[in-house]
């Protein structure tokens, strides 16, 4: 699926908790493309001690969203970077209809065309087990979760070894169930906006981990 030898352009989309940044980590790996996370990003403008940054670390905590401004100039700037050059994963982008119909713009002036939008496809029940029981290192952010994922040794970290761990702030049955429903009314409708264009795939993400991934590189004709 890749072109001129220039590497994969992918959307992960699908509700909150569906596995996207995982499943974009192993992608990255694989595929040797860039994982762009606007929750990270979004994450790490929202802990800087600036009247904005405070803004919008209440809108995150709350289970909503940032404008479009921001996050659209966000990406511009990030696919711009030389990491990007040979493809890469948006996660968490585009999160409405106009964010999506924007994106195509933007990548049609950087002379950038997708090659896939993949969707996966998770029921609410099972979300929100994984949401409530996951967990990360504090010092490089290796995902856990209480029940799928454990360290290895526990306490300690598995990528690095650090031994602090935490859990976000956002991560509560409230804000969780909050959250799907602003899936559903705002970034659902970006399904059939990219299926009408031939780029959607879908993927069954009930399974484990590395099955999910072998599906995803199935589609995507990575080898």
């Amino acid at each position: 699926m890749s072109k001129n030898g220039l590497g994969l352009h992918i959307v992960l989309t699908g509700a909150p908790g569906c596995g996207k940044g995982t499943q974009a980590r192993l992608l990255k790996e694989k595929a040797d493309i860039c994982h762009l996370s606007t929750g990270e990003m979004l994450r790490a403008e929202a802990a800087k001690p600036t009247p904005e940054g405070r803004a919008l670390k209440e809108v995150l905590d709350k289970g909503g969203f940032a404008t479009d401004e921001m996050i659209i100039d966000m990406v511009s700037r990030r696919i711009d970077e030389d990491d990007c050059k040979n493809g890469f994963i948006l996660d968490g982008f585009p999160r409405t209809l106009p964010q999506a119909e924007i994106l195509e713009t933007m990548l049609a002036k950087k002379n950038i065309k997708l090659d896939a939008v993949v969707e996966i496809q998770v029921p609410d029940e099972i979300i929100m087990e994984r949401i409530l029981g996951r967990y990360a290192c504090m010092k490089c952010g290796q995902g856990y979760h209480d029940k799928h994922l454990k360290p290895k040794m526990y306490g300690v970290c598995d990528s690095c070894g650090g031994t602090e761990f935490y859990r976000r702030i956002d991560d509560n049955r409230t804000t969780v169930q909050n959250r799907l429903v602003n899936y559903r009314a705002l970034t659902y409708p970006t399904i059939p906006y990219f299926e009408q264009k031939g780029l959607l795939r879908c993927v069954d993400g009930t399974g484990s981990i590395t099955a999910v991934a072998k599906k995803i590189e199935d589609l995507l004709g990575i080898k």
